[in-house]
């Protein structure tokens, strides 16, 4: 970040984390709905950053994203995303997703 842009800049306060755990089998349809997600998110406008990834215990999965108010965070939760992982909650996971509502405390960029 250029010296003149930080006094702009605002960390984004807000975030989400929801640990996904695959069904057995289907660990390519869930990094699939991952990347798909990560295209949907680009139509949200209060979400600054969406992530999905795949961490290192097999089968598990997750999202973190995050939203400069509370506002983004409601829309995006009760948006496209939010309604598709739902919808498709039985057929890919194995137990339901786990959201978590955090707050950003600190960051480096």
């Amino acid at each position: 970040m250029h010296l003149t842009q930080w006094r702009i800049y605002k960390m984004a306060k807000f975030a989400l984390y929801a640990e996904l755990k695959a069904k057995p089998g289907k660990e390519a349809d869930v990094e699939a709905f991952l990347k798909q997600g990560a295209e949907m998110a680009k139509a949200e406008a209060g979400t600054v950053h969406w992530y999905g990834f795949k961490e290192d215990k097999g089968g598990v999965f997750g999202v973190f994203d995050t939203f400069n108010d509370e506002a983004g965070r409601e829309a995006h939760l009760n948006g496209e995303i939010a309604k598709a992982l739902m919808a498709n909650a039985e057929t890919l996971f194995s137990e339901a997703p786990k959201i978590h509502k955090i707050e950003l405390v600190g960051e480096k960029v």
